[in-house]
């Protein structure tokens, strides 16, 4: 397992990138901007962690901007902590065998979410190329919030 990123939901990004990059000396290492989600998702780092941004990637903390405006309450702006699983099918099995309910399941190969004890979201990302679609996954519903 690897760990991958924080991500916060943020409500004025400029207001934001000033407050991580200026004040606390992030860098920003990767923006990605969706027409069709309505989102802006940056990339931060620190200094100290920019030596691998070719080779590997680092751990970073995402600011998630939503174009649309929305009140973030009951902790909604703290998003998730993602983690790179080798096989996203095994650990998924793995966690379901130890009583973890699967909030969102990998039926994309990719992607599955479960909570901690204390509701916090965790994201878990396949390495490398998804896996191929397959059962049980494919017909799992999700459960609750993720």
């Amino acid at each position: 397992m690897k760990y991958l990123h924080t991500m916060v939901r943020v409500q004025n990004l400029q207001l934001s990138l000033a407050f991580y990059c200026d004040t606390l000396g992030l860098v920003e290492v990767r923006r990605k901007e969706s027409e069709t989600g309505r989102f802006t998702l940056v990339f931060l780092a620190a200094p100290e962690d920019l030596y691998s941004t070719t080779t590997h990637p680092h751990p970073t903390l995402e600011l998630t901007y939503n174009w649309d405006p929305e009140t973030y309450d009951s902790g909604r702006n703290f998003g998730h902590l993602a983690y790179q699983v080798p096989n996203i099918y095994d650990t998924c099995q793995t966690l379901i065998d130890k009583g973890i309910t699967l909030n969102r399941p990998p039926r994309d190969g990719y992607m599955a979410f479960i909570k901690s004890p204390d509701n916090i979201s965790i994201e878990l990302l396949q390495s490398g190329e998804r896996l191929a679609p397959e059962e049980p996954w494919l017909s799992m519903p999700n459960i609750g919030k993720w």
